[in-house]
């Protein structure tokens, strides 16, 4: 394990003093130190300060990469607050939810983004926490101007106060429960983790490092820009993915750490069999882990791509980095393993009573250590089931240990599918879906799909005397729910099927799906 800074304001705080006058950060045709970064990013706690943000205090970040959402979670956490991400794809009633469970004080959005406004999105919601909206493409220096700067003697008391063992954020995951959860994490256990992941991966002081996964989830936040300051490697933020742009920016600012899913890489193979000459020499890291990659795939990164090191991993939102592959194993570990434990990581395979199993037998995966989350948010019966009294974190992952020591997940968690790198689960699907007026039930299962790796498939029953079509069930769908998470075909059934207990078999639903 690896020595590192106790809280997230302090991994920033010494990034600046390390490397003062190294750009740290890159977005279009701005740049700024690290030492600007932390001078920014005080002044944005002296403004959080200064709207009733402190010690114990949570802030909702529902914004797009960009240099402010950065800003905002770091000047949240220096005043003492915990920063609740929320995805961009959110429609309204996914975002109130956990604005209002969250008790938010503020929320940090662009006024537009890709056509959404954000503020009318949640205008109908009841939010007696949230005081205010802050637009960050529009009304961030007017925030900035409620606070006395950078210098703010009341930012270093907050400062003072800010310990390891303080929440840092509270992300929500959705489960097999249909309602999401929010996992808990501390400063400490998380600036240990992902430390150790900049360890295990080999990022460098001066690597450039293109963050495509979006901020709101774990890879694009902890594994990006927080392991960015980190390392004191240069931070270049994609606000959304675009192949084009992607690779003008490998070109143009000699990328050379490139994390995400195998989809990135095949765009980059595609573009060097292409007419136009591509230089993609500086490319010398690649992270992934949302989906599986194959030996073949790894074989031509490093061979046509010239990427010097693939590594794939396993983690979760309630552990943080569980395992990785290391910087010397072969294509075959990489695309058919997760690698091994982190430092001071426990995993154990396990059988239904919980019985560790003989290596290479299938199990449930479950880990301990100081990576653990602190729970789930005002849900103790859930974190109970979730974590054992002597500390194991049922992950719901089956897998295998083999005799080296590698993790190789077999089935996913319970229902879940994963469509565009997001993880869906059914349960919660079907209970938006259930809010339609025409719909008594539904079903989702994932199935095949050559882009998005999978979609949803749904089996709907009709309300008696209801009538719909597939076509008015998506539309609804897309403006009640994240459209990763919205069914791309609807087929109408008088019933589900269901073992003796009434649990809906998915499998005999991926026999009628391959059915057609």
């Amino acid at each position: 394990m690896g020595n590192w800074p106790d809280t997230i304001p302090a991994v920033a705080r010494r990034a600046a003093e390390r490397w003062p006058d190294k750009t740290a950060l890159i977005v279009g045709e701005q740049s700024w130190t690290f030492a600007q970064l932390w001078a920014d990013a005080r002044a944005t706690a002296s403004a959080m300060l200064a709207s009733g943000v402190g010690h114990g205090g949570r802030v909702a970040i529902w914004a797009p990469n960009s240099r402010e959402w950065i800003l905002a979670a770091l000047g949240a956490q220096i005043a003492g607050a915990a920063i609740i991400p929320l995805n961009t794809r959110f429609k309204g009633e996914e975002a109130g939810d956990i604005l209002r469970r969250s008790h938010a004080r503020l929320v940090f959005t662009p006024s537009q983004f890709l056509g959404t406004d954000y503020r009318a999105l949640i205008a109908g919601q009841d939010l007696p926490d949230l005081a205010d909206v802050i637009h960050t493409d529009t009304g961030f220096e007017e925030f900035l101007a409620r606070g006395r700067g950078a210098d703010d003697p009341a930012v270093d008391a907050a400062l003072a106060r800010l310990s390891g063992d303080d929440v840092c954020d509270i992300i929500f995951t959705s489960g097999t429960t249909g309602r999401p959860k929010g996992v808990v994490s501390s400063h400490r256990q998380t600036v240990q983790s992902f430390g150790d992941w900049v360890t295990r991966v080999g990022l460098r002081h001066s690597d450039v490092y293109l963050i495509v996964s979006p901020f709101f989830h774990t890879f694009g936040y902890k594994a990006g820009w927080l392991n960015g300051l980190i390392a004191g490697a240069t931070i270049l933020p994609m606000a959304v993915f675009n192949v084009a742009e992607v690779v003008r920016l490998v070109e143009q600012h000699r990328i050379a750490f490139l994390p995400g899913p195998p989809t990135i890489y095949l765009s980059l193979l595609h573009e060097l069999a292409g007419d136009k000459p591509r230089d993609f020499s500086s490319l010398r890291v690649a992270v992934t882990g949302s989906a599986p990659v194959a030996p073949a795939l790894v074989e031509r990164m490093r061979g046509e791509l010239g990427i010097e090191r693939v590594v794939n991993g396993y983690g979760m939102t309630e552990f943080g980095v569980i395992s990785m592959t290391g910087q010397d194993d072969d294509a075959q570990t990489i695309a058919n393993t997760c690698g091994t434990p982190m430092p001071g990581v426990e995993v154990q395979c396990v059988d239904e009573a919980g019985h560790p199993v003989p290596t290479g037998t299938e199990g449930e995966f479950w880990v301990r250590g100081y990576a653990v989350m602190q729970g789930y948010l005002d849900d103790p019966e859930a974190t109970a089931q979730a974590i054992t009294p002597d500390g194991w974190l049922r992950t719901g992952d089956i897998g295998i240990i083999d005799a080296r020591g590698y993790l190789a997940i077999t089935d996913r968690k319970k229902d879940m599918f994963i469509s565009g790198g997001f993880n869906c689960y059914p349960a919660e699907i079907e209970k938006l879906l259930a809010g339609h007026p025409a719909i008594e039930t539904a079903a989702i299962i994932g199935v095949p799909d050559e882009r998005m790796g999978e979609v949803g498939q749904a089996f709907v029953i009709l309300r008696p005397g209801a009538t719909a079509d597939e076509p008015a069930i998506i539309a609804w769908a897309r403006e009640h729910m994240a459209n990763y998470k919205v069914p791309r075909r609807v087929i109408f059934v008088e019933r589900l099927p269901r073992n003796e207990a009434g649990k809906v078999l998915r499998p005999a639903l991926l026999a009628l799906a391959a059915q057609g």
